[in-house]
């Protein structure tokens, strides 16, 4: 879209907020109709919403996909189901099977091809880091809601959900991270990072 009907929107939306009577609205609304930028606007608030609903519903279908992992085991380096995962092989398969990006293979490289929030934004579907390993991001898991994330903690154990709020888990907190289409990476043959 260009800068010019940015603008041009910017500029509608802000008239009609300031506008103090509906004279000066229907003028405004007379002129983006002849111009053809009325049915514009509103397709792209259509297109919008759209995309508001898809990227909802992947978060959905990526929290349910993983909690469909429940109990399976802890691998370092583990890339599947049946052979285990470990942390960031966790949260790649489930973001490669369910939204269909290919994320880094570990748990730092995650954290830098994706876009940080902050931890009041988490939403379902995100990712947090933590320092488990006495170094930042080496370990990942993803938020389900309600400050309770899914992720495969560490060897003996099975992927599970935890609660961010325990202070281990406070105490080791890095940051979060929302993945976008531009996360999607091309693989590495790099070992895990947990």
């Amino acid at each position: 879209m260009s800068k010019w009907f940015c603008t041009l929107l910017m500029a509608c939306a802000v008239s009609a907020q300031a506008a103090p009577s509906t004279g000066q609205a229907d003028d405004m609304e007379r002129i983006l109709m002849d111009k053809g930028l009325l049915s514009q606007l509103k397709d792209m608030q259509h297109t919008v919403a759209d995309k508001a609903h898809t990227v909802a519903d992947k978060a959905s279908d990526l929290v349910g996909n993983a909690m469909g992992f429940l109990g399976v085991r802890y691998k370092r380096g583990g890339n599947s189901a049946e052979t285990g995962f470990d942390c960031s092989g966790f949260v790649r398969a489930m973001y490669e099977q369910t939204v269909g990006l290919l994320l880094p293979r570990r748990a730092d490289q995650q954290a830098a091809t994706t876009t940080v929030i902050d931890k009041k934004e988490l939403q379902p579907g995100d990712l947090v880091f933590f320092n488990t390993m006495r170094r930042a991001f080496s370990h990942v898991g993803i938020y389900v809601g309600d400050g309770k994330f899914i992720h495969s903690p560490r060897s003996g154990s099975e992927i599970r959900v935890e609660d961010m709020r325990v202070s281990y888990w406070q105490r080791r907190f890095d940051g979060a991270r929302r993945v976008t289409p531009e996360a999607s990476a091309v693989e590495t043959s790099a070992p895990s990072a947990k």
